[in-house]
């Protein structure tokens, strides 16, 4: 239980907020959340996508219903239905940008736990799986077949020294010395 939960418990207005707007907020959160971290964060909990993708697919076909219509306020209406799905989709790729970096940059680290793995999607452990396969396949074939067989692991720890690379937590301590 976090200061949020404790809020919502006792903010009397908390359930009279749309659904879609807290689904907004909830996002928003996320988002900055996942950039300010400089490790992965658990991906979001209670299907909170699968609405934000609904919604947008709702608000797509809104915006094709009212395209033909030349009425002034319905273009307003559209005007500001569109305004609203590019927030959502502008905050959804800036989302899974900043997770797919971390991602990229250290896929072997988030693959070798399973606690790690857990805060994956579905989605994102099956492109970090293939990434790292095609990336050890192109090493492989570039230049880790002219070493000896048991240097040819991109996951080596020989001498207490992990080739595994992981995300920098004492940049961030230095960035925010207050956490």
């Amino acid at each position: 239980m976090d200061i949020d939960d404790i809020l919502r418990e006792v903010d009397p207005t908390f359930h009279s907020i749309p659904q879609e707007k807290r689904d907004l907020q909830e996002l928003t959160r996320a988002w900055i959340a996942e950039r300010s971290a400089p490790e992965l964060l658990h991906w979001p909990p209670n299907n909170l996508f699968d609405r934000i993708t609904s919604q947008i697919k709702h608000q797509i076909e809104k915006v094709e219903a009212l395209t033909g219509d030349m009425d002034p306020k319905t273009n307003f209406a559209l005007i500001v239905i569109q305004t609203e799905l590019e927030r959502y989709r502008y905050i959804v790729r800036s989302f899974l940008r900043a997770r797919l970096a971390k991602l990229d940059a250290h896929a072997l680290h988030y693959l070798s736990t399973d606690t790690l793995r857990a805060r994956l999607s579905d989605m994102e452990l099956a492109y970090a799986t293939r990434h790292q396969a095609l990336l050890h396949n192109h090493y492989l074939s570039s230049f880790l077949s002219a070493f000896p067989g048991n240097l040819q692991n991109l996951n080596d720890a020989a001498g207490g020294i992990s080739m595994i690379e992981t995300p920098d937590l004492e940049r961030a301590k230095e960035r925010f010395p207050a956490l």
